[in-house]
């Protein structure tokens, strides 16, 4: 569903511009110019996911449409032109996601920044830890403003249970003075299981003491805020800190994934195959390793061209997902696959390769205006106490013995021919 956004702007140029903006992140936009357009839209109409509101209005030159906006449970970006430290402190003062003073260009990109981070944040969770209800309570009404998930714990051993519970949350915010276990020994705790690649960690204190910022870095901590802290500062170093961890995230969904068809690459397939086997074998799972690769796949790509030969790997893809939605897929490179399996016997295993191949055989592949059929012969090896690289030869062997025997097929490892 399309998100709606509420812009109220008596400058019809910043209107255009925050327009742009919002449409660019798929928002549909009303416009307001005025409180008493405000008050005859939100009358009838209060659907809207956020809304960036003008300070001064030519009928509410004080701010009257930030409270009015707010009152109808409408989150709220503030434009303003006025920025003194009495107008700053009446902003704060209100429930609102932020303040953005028009100053000059950057003020419009950090607005694109805040309106982004309201449609993903959902998606970033965050657990506090406060043993103090009022310090938790404020920190939590913070973080919802800006759309995050949020859990709490009132102490460290509360905080490392949530953890296990919850495998979404990506930031910490501890406090340091909390009993049974406090902010610095939770951090090391964190810190023995969980990466700065996969969880970040915020130390509060509002003791005076200047050193207690140093040790929570020490320990492992990514970011230090003291108390009282002002919800700019709070916002930034939060921000700063989730876009950092998604950054990372995106830089190893990169080396890790294959650009074309989004499964795992040759690299991430051997180190997650290798613990999979393992484990496979010590809880003695029926399992196997299959290599797949598209018969006469050259000539798609001469008689149809290379990008049709790329849609076809593209719906490839997708017909795998399907059919071994909880195996490891992977595309090694070119027209060849790989897919390690897991199952209650060698039987289903190999009838749902079976049923893979001869839906492949039947199914119309799209090339440009027409549409193409495509078979794949498959080499397979089971429940294989070997070394990975030595069942990937094993696997690639009979591959090559699908194809020298006619294709579209699958025969399997050390076997008689079995199609």
């Amino acid at each position: 569903m399309t998100q709606r956004l509420l812009v109220v702007e008596d400058s019809k140029p910043i209107a255009t511009v925050i327009k742009q903006i919002a449409q660019s992140l798929n928002y549909e936009v009303v416009l307001a110019t005025t409180l008493a357009q405000v008050e005859e839209i939100l009358s009838g109409d209060t659907n809207f996911f956020a809304a960036t509101v003008d300070y001064a209005l030519p009928d509410a030159p004080d701010g009257e449409a930030i409270a009015c906006v707010l009152s109808h449970g409408i989150q709220s970006v503030v434009m303003t032109g006025k920025m003194d430290d009495e107008t700053r402190q009446k902003i704060l003062a209100q429930p609102v996601i932020d303040y953005i003073p028009k100053e000059n260009s950057q003020a419009f990109l950090y607005l694109k920044r805040v309106l982004h981070w309201q449609q993903t944040n959902s998606s970033n969770a965050i657990l506090v830890v406060d043993d103090s209800s009022s310090a938790r309570n404020h920190i939590v009404e913070l973080l919802k403003r800006r759309n995050f998930t949020v859990f709490t714990a009132n102490n460290g051993v509360q905080a490392l249970e949530k953890l296990q519970q919850h495998k979404t949350i990506k930031m910490v915010i501890t406090d340091l003075e909390m009993p049974e276990m406090d902010g610095i020994v939770l951090t090391n705790e964190i810190r023995k299981k969980y990466s700065r690649e996969q969880l970040a960690v915020v130390g509060i204190s509002g003791a005076s003491n200047g050193i207690h910022s140093a040790r929570f870095i020490k320990n492992g901590a990514d970011d230090f805020l003291r108390k009282p802290f002002c919800p700019e500062e709070f916002y930034c170093r939060i921000t700063q800190n989730i876009e950092s961890l998604n950054n990372i995230a995106q830089i190893q969904h990169a080396a890790n994934t294959d650009y074309l068809t989004d499964l795992s690459n040759r690299r991430a397939f051997f180190r997650h195959a290798n613990q999979r086997i393992s484990e496979y074998g010590k809880r003695e799972i029926p399992h196997c390793l299959a290599v797949l690769d598209i018969d006469y796949f050259k000539k798609v790509n001469d008689v149809y061209g290379h990008d049709v030969g790329d849609q076809v790997l593209k719906v490839l893809a997708l017909y795998m997902r399907k059919h071994f939605g909880a195996g490891l897929n992977a595309r090694l490179g070119g027209e060849e696959f790989a897919m390690l399996l897991h199952g209650v016997d060698n039987d289903q295993l190999y009838n749902k390769l079976d049923d893979f191949r001869r839906e492949i055989a039947v199914s119309a592949f799209p090339a440009g205006e027409t549409q193409i059929s495509i078979t794949v012969s498959i080499g397979v090896v089971f429940d294989s106490k070997e070394e990975l690289s030595k069942q990937m030869n094993e696997a690639d062997n009979a591959l090559f013995l699908a194809k020298e025997h006619g294709r579209n097929q699958i025969v399997i490892a050390g076997a008689d021919d079995h199609d």
